[in-house]
């Protein structure tokens, strides 16, 4: 059995507590706030680099014009029924892995294809002429605004999903990519947490267009 320290030593064992280091606390990247596990992002298009911060910072970067420095990520998570991808259009999209997002860069001038790696966010090739096809096929690409939102498409297993999302979410996905992946597999823990992903993406959805407590049939 354990016994208690001694009386004279557990104003000692008290004092440790406020002695140890806390965990570090994120802050904004712009004023220096601390910030929740949900915070908000500015994007840097110049740079395609994201930047945390806290809700007040994101404010004042609403509405910005295309060109300017930080444009606010608007949180958007869009279901996109019935959109159009046939396995052939798809593989004229020469996409490495069946799990990609699209998004316009201003910098770039043109849309730029990614998919999530161990390395990171890798950016393929996109043939623009199988793109274009695809954006008449499906007007919604149309209007994406461009560096802040991107098509999200998971094609992996027997599932087809599209979504309609703020380039954060995309990050997420790479970033849990990259924490995850073990060996050439990637390993069972990876896998779990892309599913949980998507199934916590499409719970949180709202078909394109529709109202904000609308869901897809899980």
């Amino acid at each position: 059995m354990i016994s208690d320290p001694p009386a004279e030593q557990r104003p000692w064992a008290v004092l440790r507590q406020f002695v140890r280091p806390r965990p570090p606390v994120e802050r904004c990247e712009l004023c220096g706030l601390g910030l929740a596990a949900e915070h908000p992002h500015l994007l840097e298009p110049a740079t395609r680099q994201l930047h945390c911060c806290c809700d007040a910072c994101s404010i004042l970067f609403s509405g910005q014009r295309q060109e300017a420095r930080y444009r606010r990520v608007p949180p958007l998570v869009e279901w996109l029924d019935g959109f159009q991808l046939s396995d052939e259009r798809w593989d004229d999209l020469h996409l490495p892995i069946n799990l990609a997002f699209f998004v316009r860069s201003t910098a770039a001038g043109r849309v730029l294809a990614h998919f999530p790696s161990p390395a990171g966010a890798t950016e393929s090739l996109l043939p623009l002429e199988t793109w274009d096809q695809l954006a008449r096929e499906n007007r919604v690409l149309e209007t994406m605004e461009p560096d802040v939102e991107a098509l999200l498409v998971n094609r992996l297993g027997e599932s087809h999903e599209y979504y309609r999302v703020s380039i954060d979410e995309c990050y997420k996905l790479v970033g849990l990519i990259r924490t995850h992946w073990r060996g050439l597999s990637g390993g069972t823990v990876a896998w779990a947490e892309i599913v949980t992903f998507f199934a916590g993406l499409k719970q949180r959805s709202r078909p394109f267009g529709g109202a904000p407590n609308a869901r897809p049939e899980l």
